[in-house]
C-alpha cells in the first residue's frame, strides 16, 4: 500500500470527479498502450489487493474471483488502451460492490513505486511537491469566501485538503467569517478529502473548551477503530451557536458527506439541497503499473450518534430542494432566522436583505450533473 501521507492528496480526490479512470492528470492527458501480459499482471495484482484489503473481506474475495473469471473469458483481450482498460476495471468493480470509493485510475505521469517512497527519498519529495503544487493552485479547495446581504457569511469549499500547508488558508477563511451572524458552507461541488480538515473546520462551530466526538473509522488492516474529535484549539473566534447551513448535492462525496453528516447528526446546523453521492468507505491508493493505480476502500465510517454511515444511500438534506436553488433557499432561511430576534433598524435591514436574497437566480442545473451523464447527453 502506498503510504497515506504521500498520496493523501490523490486519495482525497477519489470521489471528486465522475466515474472515469482519467482523473489523475485530467481527461486530455496522453494515453499509453497496454499489452496482454501487462493486463494479466494488473488483474492479478488488483485481485490480490481487493481480496486482502477491501473492508468487507467476503466481498473482496468474491470480487477477486469475478475479475479473474472475466479475464479467463477473454473480456479484456480486445483492449489495448490503458485508459479504456482502467475504465473497464473501474466499471466492473463498482458494478459488483456499488462502492463509490472503489476505482481504478490512469495517469500518464508514472505513479511512484513503493520503494521510491521511503523516508528521505528524492522521489517521495518530488511526489509530495507535485501534489502540493496541485493543491496550491486550487487554493486548497477554498474557492470563495464572502459576506452576503444581511451579514451572512458564505464559504464555498471544493475539497478538504489534508496537507498541513492547507491549514493557514482554512484559518484565514474562518477568521474572515468571524463577524458574520450566520454562516453558509457550500459543499455542492466538493468530492471529499481529509478528516483533518473536517476537524479544523468543525471546531469553529463547537463552543470553546468542548471536544466533540465527530466520527470513527473502522480499518480492516488493524481490525481497529480510529476516533476523530474536534480540536481543543483553533486560532480566532468560534462561530458556535450561530445559524449554520450546509449546501449539498449529488456531487457532494466522501469527506464532504462526512462533514454534512456530522453537522446533521450532532445538530450543529441545517443541510439544504439534494441527497449526496453515498461514499462512506475510506481507503488508500495501490500502484498497479506505472500508469494505473487502484483506490481500494479499506475502512468504513461509524458515526458515534447513529452507529452507521451514509454508504450507498447518501446524506439526505433537512431541506430538500434542487441543488441549484440551495444557496438562495439557505440565504433566505438564515436571514429569516436572524430576523426573529432582531429589532428596530436591524430588523428593517434584514427585511430588505430577505427581499434581495429572494431574487438570487438559481445555479444552472447542469452544474450538478455528473460529467459522464453530461457528456452522454451532449452526443
Amino acid at each position: 500500500m502506498i503510504p497515506r501521507t504521500v498520496l493523501a492528496a490523490l486519495a482525497a480526490l477519489a470521489i471528486a470527479t465522475p466515474a472515469s479512470a482519467q482523473m489523475f492528470g485530467g481527461p486530455n492527458q496522453p494515453d499509453t498502450p497496454i499489452s496482454a501480459k501487462e493486463k494479466a499482471a494488473v488483474i492479478e495484482s488488483l485481485a490480490v489487493a481487493v481480496r486482502d484489503r477491501y473492508v468487507f473481506a467476503d466481498k473482496g474475495a468474491q470480487l477477486a474471483k469475478i475479475l479473474r473469471q472475466r479475464r479467463a473469458r477473454h473480456e479484456y483481450d480486445r483492449i489495448t488502451s490503458s485508459k479504456e482498460f482502467a475504465d473497464s476495471l473501474l466499471a466492473h468493480m463498482q458494478a459488483f460492490t456499488h462502492d463509490r470509493h472503489m476505482r481504478v485510475h490512469y495517469r500518464y505521469e508514472p505513479f511512484p513505486k513503493r520503494d521510491e517512497l521511503d523516508e528521505d527519498s528524492p522521489a517521495r519529495d518530488a511526489e509530495r511537491a507535485r501534489q502540493l503544487e496541485e493543491m496550491r493552485v486550487r487554493n486548497y479547495g477554498f474557492e470563495r469566501v464572502e459576506r452576503l446581504a444581511g451579514n451572512v457569511g458564505y464559504l464555498e469549499l471544493r475539497m478538504f485538503a489534508g496537507m498541513p500547508e492547507a491549514q493557514p488558508t482554512a484559518i484565514a477563511a474562518m477568521n474572515f467569517l468571524a463577524n458574520c451572524d450566520a454562516v453558509i458552507v457550500d459543499l455542492r461541488r466538493n468530492g471529499g478529502g481529509s478528516p483533518s480538515m473536517i476537524q479544523t473546520l468543525l471546531t469553529y462551530f463547537v463552543p470553546e473548551g468542548a471536544r466533540l466526538h465527530i466520527n470513527d473509522f473502522y480499518q480492516r488492516e488493524t481490525d481497529g477503530i480510529e476516533q476523530y474529535y474536534t480540536s481543543s484549539y483553533v486560532p480566532g473566534p468560534r462561530l458556535a451557536g450561530r445559524p449554520l447551513y450546509v449546501l449539498v448535492s449529488n456531487l457532494t462525496g466522501s469527506a464532504a458527506e462526512e462533514f454534512a453528516y456530522d453537522v446533521q447528526t450532532h445538530e450543529l446546523g441545517t443541510l439544504v439541497g439534494a441527497t449526496t453521492a453515498g461514499a462512506a468507505n475510506p481507503g488508500g491508493l495501490f500502484r498497479l503499473t506505472d500508469h494505473l493505480a487502484a483506490f481500494i476502500a479499506t475502512g468504513r465510517a461509524i458515526n458515534p450518534v447513529t452507529k452507521t454511515n451514509w454508504e450507498g444511500v447518501g446524506v439526505k438534506p433537512d431541506v430538500d430542494v434542487p441543488a441549484g436553488e440551495a444557496l438562495r433557499t439557505a440565504h433566505v432561511a438564515a436571514l429569516e432566522k436572524l430576523s426573529e430576534k432582531a429589532e428596530g433598524e436591524r430588523r428593517q435591514s434584514l427585511a430588505m436583505a430577505i427581499e434581495q436574497a429572494k431574487t438570487r437566480p438559481s445555479d444552472p442545473p447542469e452544474d450538478f450533473v455528473r460529467g459522464a451523464r453530461r457528456r452522454a447527453a451532449a452526443h
